[in-house]
């Protein structure tokens, strides 16, 4: 559980937003609630230096050690994007070719994240490209959660439970219901797959970004929590409204996301409009959520 830059933020984004961000997460206490990780996402890279070291942007991040030593003074953890490419999705430098070296310097900078894209990526597989850089963090000895951003294009849910921590099984999330419930669909079909230590992720959280009405995001934050969905906050925490905060710190939707057995709830019935979801729970209940696709009232019956 933490946050990401990318959904609010994009490409705009410096150390000074970062830093307020891990301020914004003790002083909300949003911490208190699970949310640990601080993610910076695409558009800190600038270079690499004559031995392969990728280089942060000098402009927009002065002092890089110093911003990930704040993340970690507030007790949170901090995590880092990058791309198994020559170039990441924004023409960033990438880590093709380079993956020991950029896993050394991750490891050094103390990262404990690493989001892990595919773009750029010179036709070699991803099964390839992807356990090379597995191997790389496996043998810096330091703890570094693995991400990865392959979408669904390659299955990874197939074959990427010995490879990552997490792994896309959807195209990118946008702040609308369309898109959202689609992406709950999509990662529907793999349920199967996810388990402790490796979790299916239908991407990030739209929760606050003002593309849907409050009862929308709650349907977003349910179904993430009862799909056990990495939760990535993708709004800006400095600035949340009081029904944001109050979605995303809801604790006993949290505690089906965070529920000890690990199963991932599915879509159990559907009409096409009414739907039941079911997630079984480590105390032997169900989790249960009736949602309503369609534009008017209708009654949802689950037999228990």
């Amino acid at each position: 559980m933490g946050w990401n830059s990318w959904n609010h933020f994009h490409c705009d984004i410096n150390q000074t937003i970062i830093q307020e961000t891990a301020d914004a997460f003790i002083a909300s206490g949003l911490n208190k609630f699970g949310y640990v990780y601080v993610n910076l996402d695409d558009c800190w890279a600038k270079s690499r230096d004559s031995k392969g070291v990728i280089q942060p942007d000098p402009e927009t991040f002065p002092d890089f050690q110093g911003m990930i030593d704040h993340v970690h003074s507030k007790g949170l953890k901090f995590g880092l994007y990058s791309d198994g490419g020559n170039k990441t999705c924004l023409g960033r430098p990438g880590s093709l070719g380079y993956e020991e070296i950029h896993a050394d310097t991750y490891a050094n900078w103390k990262v404990d994240y690493l989001k892990y894209d595919d773009c750029y990526n010179e036709g070699i597989g991803p099964e390839v490209r992807y356990k090379k850089m597995r191997d790389a963090l496996n043998a810096t000895g330091k703890p570094i959660f693995y991400s990865m951003c392959d979408g669904d294009y390659d299955t990874p849910a197939e074959w990427a439970t010995d490879v990552g921590n997490s792994w896309r099984t959807t195209p990118d999330i946008a702040d609308n219901w369309d898109t959202m419930i689609a992406c709950a669909d999509s990662n529907n079909k793999w349920y199967k797959y996810a388990a402790p230590g490796g979790w299916n992720d239908p991407d990030m959280l739209e929760v606050g970004n003002g593309g849907m009405c409050t009862t929308e995001y709650e349907t977003h934050f349910s179904l993430w929590c009862l799909i056990k969905a990495p939760l990535l906050i993708g709004c800006d925490v400095r600035n949340m409204s009081n029904d944001t905060f109050r979605i995303l710190t809801n604790s006993e939707v949290i505690a089906i996301n965070q529920d000890a057995l690990g199963i991932q709830g599915n879509k159990v019935k559907s009409d096409g409009i009414r739907d039941v979801w079911a997630s079984p729970l480590a105390d032997g209940s169900f989790a249960v959520l009736l949602l309503n696709r369609g534009n008017a009232t209708t009654d949802i019956t689950a037999n228990w």
